[in-house]
């Protein structure tokens, strides 16, 4: 389990050609507004790293309560070191 203050993941290998995402949002983070517009930022930040993804990995990304206040910046530069460190986005940033 890699962690971050704003962000947690479980990565795992697999054998498929495509890496899959999952968001766990739980209700410490606030109302269902609140967890969907965490979602909603989570998608948008890893639909810019897509051409970076290397194939063949599952991960499950976990929000943090200290997300929800995080401006977007903050966000995707502690979702790129979390994937980065495990594997899953290239250092090229191809």
């Amino acid at each position: 389990m890699k962690s971050q203050p704003l962000l947690s993941a479980r990565i795992a290998r697999t054998d498929l050609e495509t890496t899959r995402f999952g968001l766990a949002t739980s209700r410490a983070l606030g109302s269902a507004v609140v967890r969907n517009r965490v979602r909603r930022r989570l998608r948008e930040a890893l639909r810019g790293m897509a051409p970076s993804f290397q194939p063949g990995w599952d991960v499950l990304i976990i929000a943090r309560p200290a997300l929800v206040a995080a401006d977007h910046q903050a966000l995707t530069a502690a979702l790129r070191r979390l994937l980065v460190k495990g594997g899953v986005l290239g250092g090229s940033g191809s």
